[in-house]
């Protein structure tokens, strides 16, 4: 079975991934996928979490090995396969990339097409420039001469409001949005 994913962020207006990957891939070979697609590196902790309707955060699937106390059982991406989580259309996953400052992509599995298989995952609507992977002046130059009660890291002028679920939508892309895929 092929999973359908749309991909958009809500700091930048116009930008939007689709990937198709294959239900028995993994959640690590879908990080990979979304960290090709916007040109990302792949050095940096990383984690899904699997969200109710309203985005409200539940099942995470960690990049490593996570000792917590969580309600919810350990997941880790490259043991967990996307069919053994998401048994649903219109699923909604976070992933975040920036877990200093809990910057995320809103994903949704918009189609599982039945019958088919695909070997890799792939990117296959691009439009737009997806968001900086770090954010300005959040990593200071190590200057002596620089005092830590200025605003060094750059925090004042960071928006940390979250989802404004007017700008969004609800993420239900109609069927004539995606052109038919050949597998």
């Amino acid at each position: 079975m092929i999973y359908r994913f749309i991909l958009l962020s809500d700091e930048v207006d116009g930008f939007l991934r689709e990937i198709h990957i294959d239900s028995e891939a993994t959640f690590l070979e879908l990080h990979d996928a979304i960290l090709d697609s916007v040109k990302y590196t792949k050095d940096q902790i990383t984690s899904f979490f699997v969200c109710n309707e309203d985005w409200e955060k539940e099942q995470e699937i960690t990049q490593i090995e996570m000792d917590t106390s969580s309600e919810y059982d350990n997941y880790v991406m490259a043991d967990t396969k996307l069919e053994e989580i998401l048994t649903d259309e219109e699923q909604k996953l976070l992933f975040v990339f920036d877990m200093m400052n809990e910057r995320s992509f809103f994903l949704q599995l918009n189609e599982m097409i039945t019958g088919k298989d695909l070997p890799a995952a792939k990117c296959v609507k691009s439009e737009g420039n997806p968001p900086c992977q770090f954010v300005d002046g959040l990593f200071m130059d190590v200057n002596p001469n620089k005092g830590m009660g200025d605003d060094s890291l750059g925090l004042d002028d960071f928006d940390d409001e979250g989802v404004d679920d007017e700008e969004l939508g609800d993420l239900n892309i109609s069927d004539n949005y995606f052109e038919d895929q050949k597998y």
